[in-house]
């Protein structure tokens, strides 16, 4: 085993296994990370009935993320990541859903609109898969683009559950127009194992362009943390990773990405981790962005880095230029070094993948935003200020929405926000903590109108960063009745109280 696998970086502690699965696709066989096959005519049926378009099993098994490294983990028709689903906007689709575990679960379909008993939220009221039962389920794929489909449990301090296994899948749904020319695609999840707890260590937000900080926001945040420490607790529980994939296998362990050429490569990458903020470089090639979670940007623009939080997904086209053996893999050389990479290989080329770090490079998203836009005027404001309570919950940080925290002990909380169909509403979000928060709004896409102090148009997104003690604006238009999450996608945050709900009225 190669030296840098063997030794532990500065994520890891002893290694907590994460939960595991295994499982069968119901009459078709499936390649590691391909399309999944609609079901064959005449295939066995266990609900009755016609049918359905596709089976997903929920189900615990071993995964071989490299030789002879096998972890535990939660999974997906036995496999991570699950199957790529590729549907069509428009056209109506059913899943067959087995739960396989000893657990209830929910499989929520993140970045489409569906009704909310499908949207697999059980603060929005979807009735839970129960553990070792089945369910049915039918919807309209909206809108078209590159979406996920994972897990949304609370795995609280538990590292078997949640996003911290292997619940995790690309959907792809078709439209009558693709954005980008290109001659082919790849689809690649981003997936750290082997979670194990340590004490602080937030993420810098020095990745972004231009400079986010607030003043007015980090001294009160600054200074809560240091009463905090004062009184003698020690800083919040983070979680940490012992070992890095793309599609499932470590780098080095995994099929290389072979390209020629002159080739046009269309990558939709999916961060699907639980926690973590994501990079991604290719020496000697930029990424050609042409859309950010699904949505086409207005301005395609070609950047050397991808940063990616916590859900996001980025589709960015590669022109194969530059012949060679080459490492596509995270800027963190610890992390790359546990195996977050794969290995791009050109034609004719063989030899030792090379990795080259890139120029420096800060995210802005509104370098995507169409250019001397303005967004339109919002029917209502919602003010929404985030705050960190250190340690406070059992050694947990404690998160809150306007002074208050989403209930972890499973009492329902009632809907802060009220809403009217058709009406479009601005969130306007102040960040009093240092961490990036990669908040999600489920069932609605919206539009960045305001980041770091720019003011920015037509860039739709379901995800967006948060910066350390930053601001930021996005608008929705109420188009999809019911109850509507919001959340910050970082399974702490979300699981100790950064949750809120929106009702129509």
């Amino acid at each position: 085993m190669p030296e840098f696998f063997s030794r532990l970086n500065r994520r890891s502690f002893l290694a907590s296994a994460a939960t595991a699965s295994a499982g069968l696709v119901l009459g078709s066989r499936q390649a590691r990370g391909g399309a999944l096959s609609p079901e064959p005519a005449g295939a066995p049926q266990e609900q009755g009935g016609p049918a359905a378009d596709y089976t997903l099993r929920i189900a615990t098994g071993p995964v071989e993320i490299a030789p002879k490294r096998i972890i535990s983990a939660t999974t997906y028709n036995g496999q991570f990541p699950g199957p790529l689903l590729r549907l069509k906007e428009g056209r109506p689709v059913t899943i067959d859903v087995h739960n396989e575990t000893d657990t209830p679960e929910q499989l929520h379909w993140h970045g489409q609109m569906v009704p909310v008993d499908v949207d697999g939220s059980a603060e929005e009221g979807t009735p839970f898969l129960p553990a070792h039962g089945s369910r049915r389920i039918t919807f309209t794929p909206r809108p078209s683009g590159f979406r996920f489909y994972h897990t949304h449990v609370r795995a609280g301090a538990n590292l078997f559950n949640g996003q911290y296994g292997g619940l995790v899948g690309p959907v792809y749904i078709e439209g009558r127009e693709e954005p980008g020319r290109h001659d082919r695609e790849v689809f690649l999840t981003l997936k750290e194992f082997e979670p194990w707890f340590s004490r602080g260590g937030d993420m810098a937000s020095d990745l972004f362009s231009p400079s986010t900080e607030v003043a007015a926001l980090k001294e009160p945040g600054e200074a809560a943390m240091k009463a905090s420490l004062a009184k003698g607790n020690q800083h919040g529980y983070e979680v940490n990773y012992r070992s890095f994939t793309i599609n499932g296998r470590m780098l080095g362990h995994g099929e290389p990405i072979r390209v020629k050429t002159g080739e046009r490569v269309l990558l939709h990458v999916l961060n699907g981790s639980a926690t973590e903020i994501r990079s991604l470089a290719l020496p000697g090639h930029t990424f050609r962005v042409v859309a950010l979670d699904g949505n086409p940007v207005p301005n395609p623009v070609s950047v050397p880095v991808l940063w990616i939080g916590t859900a996001e997904r980025v589709s960015a086209i590669v022109e194969m230029n530059h012949p060679g053996v080459w490492v596509l893999g995270d800027l963190d050389d610890d992390d790359r070094g546990h195996g977050m990479g794969i290995v791009v290989e050109y034609a004719g080329r063989s030899g030792k993948p090379q990795w080259l770090a890139p120029p420096k490079f800060r995210w802005d998203y509104t370098r995507f935003a169409k250019s001397g836009a303005v967004a339109a005027a919002p029917d209502e404001t919602f003010e929404m200020r985030f705050d960190k309570q250190n340690a406070a919950d059992a050694g947990f940080n404690r998160w809150t929405i306007n002074g208050a925290a989403f209930p972890t002990d499973g009492m329902k909380m009632e809907a802060a926000l009220r809403v009217r169909e058709g009406k479009r509403y601005r969130l306007r979000m102040r960040n009093f903590s240092d961490d990036i928060h990669p908040v999600h709004l489920h069932r609605h896409s919206f539009e960045v109108v305001r980041f770091a102090g720019k003011a920015a148009a037509g860039v739709m997104k379901d995800v967006l960063m948060l910066p350390g003690y930053g601001e930021a604006e996005v608008d929705f238009v109420a188009d999809n009745p019911g109850n509507t999450l919001f959340h910050c996608h970082q399974q702490l945050h979300m699981d100790f109280g950064f949750m809120t709900l929106l009702e129509y009225a």
